[in-house]
């Protein structure tokens, strides 16, 4: 296995079937209708013009097992030291620890760009994601009950934060 920074050219497809699996078969994506390729255009473009990493775990022969990345929270100025990142792994590569591998890399990418808290907005029902949040440090910041409706049932969002010591300088404005 090796990390990767992703690319439109070599991912874009990967990425779109593991979005896709995660809307069609689970709580992890709040959406309702499959995404089309054209979509990853526009989603890589934003990550590239706002220096954001979509990190990814390759195997030997270069299927993308997993990958992970951030964007703002909120667009307001005054969060912009605070991101939401997301983290989504291929369904033949769950449980394998792959997760843990990206967030950690999240973290540290978090803090050379000079972020200073991290926000994971999970499922409440998803005890594995939240498990995971809970061992690397992230504590539980709130739950929003019944803010979703997917699959015939309301769902819960709740959030997880971690705080980082950067930036060393802060600034507003």
């Amino acid at each position: 296995m090796r990390i990767v920074s992703c690319t439109y050219a070599l991912h874009a497809e990967q990425i779109l079937f593991i979005f896709n699996e995660a809307i069609a078969n689970s709580t992890a994506l709040y959406d309702y209708s499959l995404r089309p390729l054209a979509s990853m255009v526009d989603w890589f473009a934003d990550k590239e013009a706002n220096h954001l990493p979509v990190l990814g775990i390759e195997n030997e022969a270069g299927v993308l097992l997993g990958f992970a990345s951030y964007g703002a929270f909120r667009v307001r100025p005054a969060y912009k030291y605070s991101i939401e990142h997301s983290i989504y792994i291929h369904p033949d590569h769950r449980g394998q620890g792959l997760g843990k591998k990206l967030l950690l890399l999240l973290i540290e990418k978090a803090q050379e760009q000079g972020y200073h808290t991290l926000i994971g907005g999970i499922d409440a029902e998803n005890t594995a994601s939240i498990a995971l949040h809970q061992q690397l440090g992230f504590s539980h910041a709130g739950t929003i009950t019944q803010s979703g409706f997917k699959f015939g049932r309301w769902l819960d969002l709740a959030f997880y934060q971690l705080i980082l010591a950067t930036p060393a300088n802060p600034v507003d404005g």
